[in-house]
């Protein structure tokens, strides 16, 4: 066996043809060996529907297969929940400061990615905002001085509210709520980048993308916890757009718990500079940095 592949046998593989079931099933093999580039599958399995599902290839002259970790892991199944978006590849419209951009598609209802992070032991999942759901947990994460510190928004029921409404309106943002096992514990925003406040500050493409997050529930704090998330809502990001190639951020220079987590996890420090109301880090992450460094 080479240092870098996992064998599998016959035996080993799951007897449904369920195209999901073979994809979770390959996944936990990954995550057993997170060191591993690839799986190499025997005949009967390279040649399987599922198995042809995936990304990898089929040698000819034995029809054994392998899967390739980074190919499999952009593959939308079985995380993404929702049907990957159609983006119009030609035509911009208006954007802010002369800042022209794609038009974007509208954004999904409901559970859009789910996924299980062994080495943290917990299902990292993510459903769009629904006010009348998600209103009181967010007025109490908001209003909770940990999170007030770096949101300031520590404010009434009502004036939250609008908040969300007002998130809920606009085209270039996605508010979700995240769940651990089920378990709402915090709130996260995905951007496009360049249509927000943050392309002005650097050379912005037409599909990169952002992300502002808070955990309100302090039991679900913790640096495997805390690395689950991230790694979940990046890889979101990258499955929902294909065009995606950058995910950005913008957090405080002064928040170094989260900003101790960005090597590990593909984020580079490009430059700091100054918002009308906070001096922030400018982080950047690739796509194919993040799928050849960072293990899932």
């Amino acid at each position: 066996m080479t240092p870098d592949a996992t064998i599998l046998s016959q035996a080993a593989l799951p007897s449904s043809n369920d195209p999901e079931l073979f994809a979770r099933w390959v996944d936990a093999r990954f995550a057993e060996d997170r060191t591993s580039a690839h799986i190499d599958l025997p005949h009967e399995a390279a040649q399987a529907q599922p198995a042809s599902r995936l990304p990898g290839y089929v040698d000819r002259s034995t029809g054994a297969g392998r899967i390739h970790r980074s190919g499999f892991l952009q593959s939308p199944e079985p995380w993404l929940k929702h049907p990957q978006a159609r983006f119009q590849m030609a035509g911009l419209i208006p954007g802010p400061d002369g800042r022209d951009h794609p038009l974007r598609p509208a954004n999904p209802k409901g559970l859009v990615y789910e996924r299980f992070f062994a080495d943290a032991g917990i299902t990292v999942s993510f459903h769009a905002v629904e006010i009348e759901r998600d209103l009181d947990i967010f007025h109490r994460w908001q209003n909770d001085p940990r999170v007030a510190y770096f949101w300031e928004e520590d404010r009434s029921k009502e004036e939250l509210r609008g908040f969300l409404e007002n998130r809920l309106s606009d085209p270039h943002n996605f508010s979700i709520i995240g769940s651990y096992d089920g378990q709402p514990v915090g709130y996260f925003e995905v951007y496009w980048a360049r249509e927000d406040r943050l392309g002005a500050y650097y050379e912005s493409g037409p599909w990169d993308r952002g992300w502002h997050g808070l955990i309100g529930e302090v039991s679900a704090l913790g640096r495997a916890r805390t690395s689950a998330w991230i790694r979940a809502l990046t890889h979101y990001i990258f499955l929902d757009c294909p065009m995606t190639d950058l995910v950005v951020g913008e957090p405080r220079v002064d928040n170094a718990k989260l900003l101790r987590y960005a090597d590990a996890l593909a984020y580079s420090k490009i430059k700091e500079f100054d918002f009308p109301h906070k001096r922030s880090a400018l982080m950047h992450c690739a796509r194919d940095d993040f799928f050849s460094r960072v293990a899932l």
